[in-house]
């Protein structure tokens, strides 16, 4: 408790009350606070030894800062704001109170299917952005998935200091991220592209299902033993048996070869994910609509054209009336 008091004493910031660690990493660590004014937000503040910084972890963290200023998704953590004094680097972010998902995973041992899904889809959107901007993750793990509150929780991407600028068909060839969700072309190839992130879901989304990481190990030259090996990742046990549509998405996201491996696209509009049909006020809308020409041209006489419009319709309302 005292090294904690003493680390809460070492951070001052004029507009922010520091409350409580709430973790540690290599470069950072990171506080709870709130604002001094106004309806004192409450945020969380990575605070960043400049003494500790080497030169990549410099790069990464101007990267970090670069990408979070740019990019503003509900998915995606939000940096409020930054600064620095002689000693430290504040990264000021959104606080999120369900904590992360490495977390969750351990209180509830394995996840609904329908959970995994919702989960998946708010991950592919958060994706979806990164994609936009030509963005990388190269970090994609559950302890970087935070989650805004406990009872109804929204995820949220964090901790984007390994990120690059990857458009299609570029590729890297730096050893990043964390070893138990590293796609095998990083440890196999001299280079890799932005693909080895839907690996990384497909380790997470396995995780979230089966309760632990397949590879799960505790040294790295285990888990990268076991990676080098051709045998591939079945998507049942003996007591667990998934949806078809479930298995066969796991299965394609842990496609060692990264040529044979789901691309974005087929991930986004995949029919476990498919985003363009998420329950939303515009997929009630187009819903809606094509109803509405359905009707017409039923009344027209149509029937082959009203009978497309309707499952069409249906496509965008179903999804609302399963959510509810």
């Amino acid at each position: 408790v005292s090294d904690v008091m003493a680390q809460l004493y070492d951070h001052k910031l004029p507009e922010y009350v520091f409350t409580e660690k709430l973790g540690q990493g290599t470069y950072a660590t990171v506080f709870k606070a709130y604002h001094k004014t106004g309806a004192r937000r409450v945020v969380a503040i990575k605070c960043i030894s400049k003494s500790s910084l080497t030169k990549s972890a410099t790069e990464n963290l101007l990267t970090e800062i670069a990408i979070l200023k740019k990019i503003k998704n509900e998915h995606i953590v939000e940096l409020i704001d930054f600064q620095w004094n002689q000693h430290f680097i504040y990264l000021i972010m959104e606080y999120c109170s369900g904590g992360d998902l490495h977390r969750y995973i351990r209180a509830n041992k394995r996840l609904r299917e329908s959970i995994v899904r919702k989960f998946l889809q708010q991950l592919a959107k958060a994706l979806q952005v990164l994609q936009e901007h030509n963005i990388a993750h190269m970090d994609l793990k559950p302890q970087n998935i935070l989650l805004s509150s406990v009872r109804t929780p929204l995820l949220k991407l964090a901790d984007f200091g390994f990120a690059q600028y990857l458009r299609a068909g570029d590729f890297a060839s730096s050893l990043r991220g964390s070893p138990l969700y590293m796609a095998p072309e990083m440890l196999l190839s001299d280079h890799y592209d932005n693909k080895v992130d839907l690996w990384s879901v497909g380790i997470i989304m396995y995780e979230c299902l089966f309760g632990s990481a397949p590879y799960s190990s505790p040294t790295f030259e285990e888990v990268a033993a076991k990676i080098r090996t051709n045998e591939p990742i079945k998507a049942s046990t003996d007591s667990i048996l998934l949806l078809i549509s479930c298995a066969d998405l796991l299965l394609r996201l842990l496609e060692r070869d990264p040529d044979r491996r789901i691309n974005f696209e087929e991930f986004f509009t995949h029919p476990f994910v498919d985003l363009e049909h998420l329950p939303t006020p515009e997929s009630f809308d187009k819903g809606v609509n094509l109803i509405q020409k359905a009707v017409a041209k039923d009344s027209e006489g149509s029937l082959r054209e009203a009978l497309h419009l309707y499952c069409m319709g249906l496509q965008y309302l179903l999804p609302m009336l399963q959510s509810e």
